[in-house]
């Protein structure tokens, strides 16, 4: 029997959707996010919808991202905005509380933060 991907252990794309949904709420009210929220658009509906569509396919979803948008290329798409430790730090704080917040099993939480820090400190350009 083939092993449980993240995505279905998450519950599949209704919970990356409230994981996206807690996760923008966090960056809207964390005051070490406030840089990294100033880097979006004040009406976050069309960079959530690219988020889960990422999510989905990064925790081994359907792979309607790649289809949609082409590869990821993460650094490329976030060249223009500083990131650095501080950027990286309040991202993963926002993710690690929303995962909090939306009830994920800890053993699941924390094997996602490690992926999650292992691609936000891949993400740091300054």
């Amino acid at each position: 029997m083939p092993r449980a991907t993240h995505f279905d252990r998450l519950g599949g794309e209704p919970a990356v959707i409230r994981l996206v949904d807690a996760f923008y709420r966090l960056m809207d009210t964390r005051p070490d996010a406030q840089r990294i929220r100033a880097m979006h658009h004040p009406d976050l509906s069309s960079t959530k919808a690219v988020l889960v569509l990422y999510l989905c396919e990064w925790l081994g979803g359907d792979k309607q991202y790649s289809a949609q948008r082409g590869h990821p290329r993460l650094r490329m798409r976030h060249a223009a905005f500083a990131i650095g430790l501080a950027e990286r730090d309040a991202w993963l704080a926002c993710m690690h509380g929303a995962l909090d917040e939306t009830g994920v099993d800890p053993v699941l939480r924390d094997e996602l933060m490690q992926s999650f820090f292992k691609t936000a400190d891949w993400m740091r350009n300054t």
